[in-house]
């Protein structure tokens, strides 16, 4: 049980619940994290930032992945607005969708791989 009164610092208190996102915008940032959270998605992503553009089948022999499992990866991340496509002939090529924030591509994504390679810190 706890011996001190709520809110120990009400200073801080209210500095965090003006900042916090609300429950509708955290659910659709989880909901876009969550596009990240597969293997597949993640590493079309970081292809796509690397070269700018690539059709379904040069992001498979990229990523030593199916055809399919590129495409419907793809296909999520057109529908969140993270991609975009363009039809040459009958070739269809994917970018990264005009926005996609820079700091996310060149901070958050590679740090967030480097952090997972170090030892955990005992705390």
């Amino acid at each position: 049980m706890s011996d001190h009164t709520h809110p120990v610092d009400p200073a801080r208190v209210a500095a965090a619940r003006a900042r916090v996102p609300s429950r509708d915008d955290a659910g659709q940032l989880t909901a876009a994290l969550s596009l990240l959270a597969d293997p597949t998605r993640a590493r079309v992503l970081y292809a796509l930032d690397l070269v700018e553009e690539l059709c379904v089948g040069d992001l498979a022999l990229a990523l030593d992945a199916t055809e399919d499992a590129v495409g419907y990866a793809l296909r999520l991340l057109r529908t969140a607005g993270f991609v975009v496509s363009r039809k040459e002939g009958r070739v269809v090529y994917y970018r990264l969708a005009d926005g996609f924030p820079e700091p996310l591509r060149e901070h958050c994504l590679r740090s967030l791989v480097e952090l997972t390679r170090r030892p955990a810190a005992d705390g």
